[in-house]
């Protein structure tokens, strides 16, 4: 196992918690505004409406917040529509199954990579804007910075886009096997991880290749950047830090017992996951490993670190959530029945999809299961989210579809006008004043999904044991070499 890396077990699942709708969405969901409200509001008007924007490079269109009530009934109703609501388009990306290998949703765009070749861009709203062709082979890759996109895959090329008009700008060669991994560092750089064992270091503006970073003995299977330093997981087991300027390896992580299909790394930690059902965590500056986190018990294929805390997903269908200030399990949740194929999580939530078909909202802070998402499916290629946004990609009666959930609410329920401004519904009595409103007309005015069943209780048990049988063995999703 090596010196110096203590080793954690899960802890136990809590037992059943009873809660009630009521008291689910006006305490907790209350808190959770207010704690939104308190880290976003001292910002300046602008910058909180473009923190949501999603139809362009300018702020969301929506009227601005103007008030705190306004921005605190905002983001009451976010959290109530992510929980019970949420309104949904379904679009069919291929008439014939097709794997998604990609996905990304940036504010301008959602854009699909397919293994059939195809790159297609949508606007925010699942509108089809156009299909990127050129690649001869399926797209493993790609990495999208404002209106550009860098993709590359099993032919080999480095492809640099124009996402505003479709044309291809460069197509950068060297690699002689498949790109497997792509990031960009600023908005002039891409960094590529091929099956040939290398990366390389390009210039997009010009098409040249800066640098080939050598040093790995089987294909690297994933990348991560930060500032001037990027690493790299691999097959042969190993993880390297590289520097880009330089061109060199800093230092090489050895310790995994197997291949390496994940990667992290926030400028102080390298977490990596790996086949050998391990998830382990180092020190880029010495390669030291600070710690070994055990209890997947098939390929940890996803992962992702936010701050202190780290989620990870693997193919025995768990989702594990870590805290990395005590090196310790914060929650175990049976998420899905087979592979978690995709993961992601912010302060709040976790949505995790899976082979099994399903898209699942999880509450980060309690590991409760918040609901499921999409309708079902054969599998879940991939699912991406923003604050009031989510899309899935699925493949359903042998159609790969995209769903594209919104969770901004309408207009007309964010901003407070007089009363008398407000339509009053007419009852059966006809002298009745104008001014005598309903006893529940204000409930009627909140417009919450579920509202009309506040009063009764559910039962929300924890996610049960730890670990969720598998179909088929330990099979990875995809079946790389």
């Amino acid at each position: 196992m090596g010196a110096g890396c203590p080793m954690f077990t899960p802890i136990t699942a809590p037992s059943p918690t009873r809660v009630t709708i009521n008291s689910l969405l006006h305490a907790e969901v209350a808190d959770r505004a207010s704690s939104a409200f308190s880290r976003s509001f001292s910002s300046s008007s602008t910058a909180m409406s473009a923190s949501h924007s999603f139809d362009g490079s300018q702020p969301s269109s929506r009227p601005k917040p103007r008030s705190y009530k306004s921005h605190f009934k905002q983001r009451y109703l976010v959290e109530a529509a992510w929980r019970s609501g949420g309104t949904s388009v379904t679009r069919n990306i291929t008439q014939e199954g097709g794997v998604v290998t990609s996905l990304h949703l940036s504010p301008k765009y959602i854009i699909v990579a397919l293994d059939n070749a195809r790159i297609h861009v949508f606007d925010t709203d699942g509108n089809s804007q156009r299909t990127l062709q050129g690649h001869v082979m399926g797209v493993w890759a790609m990495v999208p910075w404002e209106d550009t996109l860098v993709s590359g895959g099993c032919d080999r090329d480095v492809r640099v886009w124009d996402l505003v008009t479709g044309a291809c700008l460069f197509t950068l060669r060297g690699h002689t096997s498949t790109v497997r991994c792509l990031k960009m560092s600023d908005a002039n750089t891409a960094i590529s991880g091929s099956r040939d064992t290398t990366l390389r270091v390009w210039d997009i503006r010009t098409g040249l290749c800066r640098n080939v970073l050598v040093g790995h003995q089987a294909s690297v299977r994933c990348l991560e950047i930060k500032g001037d330093i990027v690493v790299s997981g691999s097959y042969d087991t190993t993880a390297k830090v590289w520097s880009i300027s330089e061109g060199r390896c800093l230092q090489t992580l050895q310790g995994h017992f197997s291949q390496i299909y994940a990667i992290a790394f926030d400028g102080r930690r390298v977490v990596t996951g790996s086949l050998d059902t391990q998830v382990r965590i180092w020190d880029p500056n010495t390669a030291e490993c600070l710690a070994i986190l055990q209890g997947h018990t098939s390929l940890v294929g996803q992962l992702q670190m936010r701050g202190d805390t780290l989620v990870t997903g693997g193919s025995d269908g768990s989702v594990r959530v870590w805290s990395l200030e005590r090196m310790t399990p914060i929650h175990r949740l049976a998420a899905h029945d087979n592979s978690v194929t995709s993961l992601q999580f912010d302060d709040t939530r976790v949505v995790s999809g899976g082979s099994d078909g399903r898209v699942k909202i999880w509450d980060l802070k309690t590991g409760h299961l918040v609901r499921e998402l999409v309708s079902q499916s054969d599998a879940v290629w991939r699912v991406a989210f923003e604050d009031e946004k989510c899309v899935a990609l699925a493949l359903r009666q042998n159609r790969t579809v995209m769903e594209v959930w919104s969770f901004s609410p309408p207009e007309e329920m964010l901003y407070d006008r007089p009363l008398s401004l407000l339509p009053r519904p007419l009852d059966d009595v006809p002298n009745r004043p104008m001014s005598a409103l309903p006893f529940d007309f204000r409930r009627s005015q909140d417009g919450l999904a579920g509202s009309s069943r506040e009063s009764q209780d559910v039962d929300m048990s924890d996610a049960g044991p730890s670990t969720a049988p598998l179909q088929g063995g330990n099979k990875t999703f995809f079946h790389d070499d």
